[in-house]
């Protein structure tokens, strides 16, 4: 089959980085696949590059895909990054296309669901009533409120030694521009993001966080993504208090959510006891691999 690959103009550039994209299509033109290549700008990550490669089921094996990857690839390499890294879902063809085209797996993400219409709310409820001396929760949506901003992005760092297997991410910086770049993002496609942070008493500073992305119309399912605590504040089971209280605002908020969804590293055995904790159950495997260029 002849295929013929058109790059696109960067569909969604941000100030955290931008993306080159191609499309790939058979001899009369019918559409066979896309791929996207994300850049990584920041300082910490201008290394990095992001690649998605999609091919519809009915046109694999006849090259598209290769074509598409090789166009990033070549990409990456002419802008000087030294790592690619792309995800699959364990077993998935997508997994089998990347390990046979010089990927391996460098971290392995364990999925897991909480239905809702499931949730023991009241134990939920219950346990963000639990006392948790010398902190408080605060929440918000959308863009962190001016007050608590400094100390927010300061409290990022909780991620740093996040279980990343041994995926080449660099150092992630944060700073105010990324934090209100993020939550424009989500805002962007038409999402709602919702953060609830564990506050320090003695100084009003945040200390932890939990985040969670929802849908704009308040159905389907609600994704997390970061929840963290400085080193120096763990072990007050923060992390699950600030969890419980984000599940039941979402119950409050949007009760026509069907469910919520993590990832977790399964080399992070502490979130996954939090999330077993709070009703999520096991959904699937992913795994995220990693190609030195």
């Amino acid at each position: 089959m002849s295929i013929r690959l058109t790059p696109l103009a960067d569909p969604e550039p941000t100030s955290l980085g931008h993306r080159l994209a191609w499309v790939a299509s058979g001899p009369d033109g019918t559409p066979l696949g896309h791929a996207f290549l994300r850049f990584f700008t920041k300082d910490g990550q201008r290394h990095l590059a992001e690649v998605d490669v999609r091919v519809h089921p009915a046109e694999r094996r006849h090259g598209a895909g290769s074509l598409l990857l090789d166009a990033a690839v070549a990409a990456a390499r002419e802008d000087g990054r030294r790592s690619l890294v792309a995800q699959a879902e364990a077993g998935s063809p997508g997994a089998a296309f990347l390990a046979a085209r010089e990927f391996g797996v460098a971290m392995r993400l364990m999925y897991a669901r909480l239905p809702l219409a499931d949730a023991d709310l009241p134990l939920l409820t219950a346990l963000t009533r639990q006392e948790h001396p010398g902190y408080r929760l605060v929440e918000w949506t959308g863009l962190v409120p001016d007050d608590l901003a400094g100390s927010y992005v300061a409290s990022r760092r909780a991620m740093d030694d996040m279980p990343r297997g041994t995926v080449d991410y660099g150092r992630v910086v944060w700073d105010l521009e990324r934090v209100r770049a993020a939550a424009a993002a989500v805002a962007g496609r038409g999402e709602v993001l919702h953060t609830v942070a564990a506050v320090a008493e003695a100084d009003g500073a945040v200390v932890g966080f939990t985040e969670l992305v929802t849908p704009g119309d308040g159905t389907g399912d609600g994704l997390h993504y970061g929840t963290a605590v400085l080193p120096e504040h763990r072990g007050h089971g923060l992390a699950r208090w600030m969890k419980a209280a984000s599940i039941v605002r979402a119950r409050e908020r949007q009760p026509g959510l069907a469910g919520l969804v993590t990832d977790t590293a399964d080399t992070n055995p502490y979130m996954r006891r939090v999330n077993d904790a709070l009703g999520y159950l096991p959904t699937h495997e992913a795994h995220e691999f990693q190609r030195a260029l």
